[in-house]
């Protein structure tokens, strides 16, 4: 059969220079190239953009107001595309009503199966649903948790009632709402709450409502009684909707979240929960380990059964193959990371009989340990042999060579790159003389001058989710780096229990630093109050006329820089300003210069550029910070709302660069790198740590896990089989724990990084 081919003539978007490509389709098609260098422009901006707007112009006008909007990409012409599903990195999130179940629609099926097959016979599918009246808690409605009163925030127990022991708004001594308890004669006024009886402390804070006569002015009503935790949550939780914001305010700091007292968590009620198969209740079946629930499943031989079950056993091996045997169906997706997510939507789409889409991955190794790196090849390869194009951008060397094609972007990042420097299979890439192709074979060696530990930080011990009695150790002013496969429980550790108990730590993420256009990395570092005053004492002007979202803005469009345009049925869309020509400032303020530069000149300088433009110190000190962190291509001006997770995490590293003193928690930094790049940001780290600073990094990274001075494994597996700590130490000690999957990685690395690793 003659190989098909996707042509891309003359693609423009962003940095890219013109590129013309032709790439094979129903192959696997790897695109690398370092941080900025373009990749995303071609594959997302450019090829995914022109799929999705083609695809949305088979559609009716009036059906295309609902469907997402693609505008055309700065392209001559791309042919024989096909339709592309992008199986991106973000976080699934949802409501508390969203769970890896509902989402992957296990749980209807096994609604199904228990409507069917459950013993008692209670109903239709929808009375398993804890979505759906007829099957949830209604205590929790069907959430599993509820809001309740904070005792702690609500009552001092050190005090009487005569002496103000209740705390909540509007129970000062003497109130109405105060006499309600005091007067009562269920109490001693004067002794303090912390010496009740278990039954006067029952009957102040939990009794249930009860009719009472109250002396009132000169003569007796009817009123109700009921405990403080009753009141407030009829006053300020169950009517919390119709509450002003000022009162919310309020009611918040004496409110807490905690499981259902009537469902226990469990979500759904009692009746749901009566009825079982192989002895379990719905329940109990999502809340297993989904390795464990294929177990359990494979074991109900009612013939009737067979297809239904069949059908959750293939998506539950899905979830198993792909890394993921380590989770429930009651997880949240809101609690799954962006690599979870990502894994989750892909297998998603393995159950689809569509052939001849071009699924588009970004970076899907994320969070995966080097050990399970070869689960996902077996996906993509078994992708690409029902028929499909796969397309993925990567920089994991374990994934790069499983590709039938590589092309290579750069020869580096924002100007500098925009080009391809190579393409063809991965034997040509390694002698190609590219960045990516020297880097293969390149191993940092294990670090033996580590720091000494001299004062350790330690949490409590801790049982959250699966971490099993376990207490995070971490050496003051040292870099240390929490290791292990996904699901061992890293994140829980570092994230959840000693992040809590040590407030102080600042926790650099992947998350947004803004979704606001208007937001850059000269206003985020606070660099562009500085620019505006050099250009104010250069030209004896405001230094506001130097801002597009104050005085300089343009008039026109408000300092976006475009104009809206709605065309009724069709789709709105951005066109540029033409009072200021896309620049966002007005005409003159573009007047004033500074080193013979305009503010729309200097917004379009790259941070490495702008490093060696500025004489100021303080300008010079926050750029370098950028620069530092691998982030020298982006321009002073471009919009935080275009940078990647792996970019929003080292811009928000540079800003916090010259301090000193503090407790970092860094979530894998290297998400989103070159390895060319990985020694900058062992540089960066090393100098966090050379001034005073304690460094935790999560990471799977081998060179990142060789540089630390103290390593701490978890393992020796995910979910129930983790939450064990089982190695704390230096890199070349971790080498001798025969119970840890890292260390076997790291010795397999120092021989030979080019082998393929399964």
């Amino acid at each position: 059969m003659e190989q098909d081919y996707i042509e891309i003539v003359g693609a423009r978007e962003n940095n890219l220079k013109n590129v013309s490509l032709k790439i094979p389709k129903r192959k696997i098609t790897i695109f690398t190239g370092v941080s900025g260098s373009g990749k995303s422009s071609l594959v997302f901006e450019t090829m995914a953009q022109e799929a999705g707007r083609q695809l949305n112009e088979t559609f009716s006008n009036f059906v295309r107001q609902f469907l997402p909007k693609y505008s055309q990409p700065d392209v001559d012409s791309i042919h024989n595309l096909s339709t592309a599903i992008v199986v991106d990195q973000k976080r699934l999130g949802g409501n508390s009503r969203s769970t890896l179940g509902t989402i992957t629609d296990i749980n209807s099926l096994l609604r199904l199966l228990f409507s069917r097959f459950g013993k008692p016979y209670i109903g239709h599918a929808n009375h398993f649903s804890f979505n759906d009246p007829s099957g949830m808690c209604m205590e929790c409605e069907g959430i599993g948790k509820i809001v309740t009163l904070n005792i702690d925030a609500a009552i001092d127990k050190e005090k009487s009632l005569n002496e103000g022991a209740i705390l909540l708004p509007g129970f000062k001594v003497g109130t109405w709402m105060w006499k309600m308890y005091a007067n009562q004669g269920y109490f001693d006024n004067d002794k303090k709450i912390k010496e009740y009886s278990e039954e006067e402390y029952y009957k102040l804070v939990y009794a249930k409502p009860e009719k009472v006569t109250l002396n009132f002015l000169d003569g007796e009503m009817n009123s109700t009684y009921e405990g403080l935790v009753e009141r407030f949550i009829r006053q300020n939780i169950k009517t919390e909707r119709e509450k002003s914001e000022a009162n919310q305010k309020k009611s918040e700091k004496f409110t807490t979240t905690c499981t259902c007292p009537d469902c226990g968590g469990k979500r759904y009620n009692e009746e749901a929960l009566s009825s079982r198969i192989l002895g379990y209740s719905i329940y109990d079946l999502t809340e297993m380990q989904v390795d464990e629930l294929v177990e359990v499943l494979q074991g109900f031989e009612e013939k009737a059964a067979a297809p239904i079950v069949k059908s959750v056993v293939e998506r539950l091996q899905n979830l198993v193959d792909i890394g993921l045997d380590y989770v429930s169906l009651t997880r949240e997706t809101a609690t799954l990371s962006g690599g979870e997510s990502q894994r989750v939507k892909m297998v998603k789409n393995l159950t689809s009989s569509l052939t001849d889409v071009m699924y588009i991955f970004d970076e899907p190794s994320i969070g995966l340990h080097p050990r399970d790196v070869h689960r996902l090849n077996e996906l993509l390869i078994k992708l690409r042999d029902k028929g499909n194009t796969v397309i993925v951008v990567e920089h994991d060397p374990d994934v790069i060579k499983i590709a039938d094609y590589i092309v290579d972007i750069g020869p580096h990042a924002g100007a500098d790159g925009g080009q391809i420097v190579y393409s063809g299979d991965y034997k040509g890439l390694l002698s190609s003389g590219t960045l990516t192709g020297e880097c293969f074979g390149n191993s940092v060696p294990i670090k033996n001058s580590v720091r000494e530990p001299k004062e350790f930080l330690e949490s409590s011990r801790s049982n959250l989710h699966n971490l099993k009695d376990v207490s995070l150790r971490i050496p003051k002013a040292l870099l240390t780096v929490v290791t292990g496969v996904a699901g061992s429980g890293k994140s829980t550790l570092v994230n959840e229990v000693f992040a809590k108990e040590f407030s102080e730590a600042i926790r650099i993420d992947q998350s947004a630093v803004s979704a606001n256009s208007r937001s850059n990395p000269a206003t985020f570092t606070g660099v562009m109050d500085y620019i505006r005053q050099c250009f104010a004492a250069e030209n004896n002007v405001s230094a506001g006329l130097f801002s597009y979202n104050s005085e300089g803005g343009c008039e026109a469009c408000k300092g976006t820089g475009s104009i809206e345009i709605n065309l009724s049925f069709m789709d709105t869309i951005d066109v540029p300003c033409e009072e200021c020509g896309g620049k966002r400032y007005k005409q003159e303020v573009l007047q004033y210069a500074y080193k013979g530069k305009n503010i729309v000149d200097i917004m379009e300088m790259t941070i490495a550029e702008a490093v060696h433009f500025f004489d100021s110190k303080e300008i010079q000190s926050k750029l370098r910070s950028i620069n530092d962190v691998g982030l020298h291509y982006m321009t002073l001006g471009q919009p935080l709302n275009t940078l990647s997770g792996g970019e929003c995490q080292r811009l928000k590293l540079a800003k916090e660069f010259n301090k000193k003193g503090n407790i970092y928690i860094l979530d894998e930094p290297t998400t989103g790198l070159h390895m060319s790049d990985i020694k900058s940001i062992l540089a960066i780290m090393d100098k966090l740590v050379n001034k005073g600073n304690t460094v935790i990094v999560i990471e799977h990274n081998l060179d990142v896990i060789k540089n630390a001075d103290w390593i701490v494994d978890l393992g020796p597996d995910g979910g129930t089989r983790g939450g064990e700590i089982l190695f704390e130490g230096t890199p070349a000690e971790l080498l001798k724990c025969t119970r840890s999957v890292t260390a076997r990685f790291i010795d397999l690395d120092r021989y030979d990084r080019t082998h393929q690793i399964h």
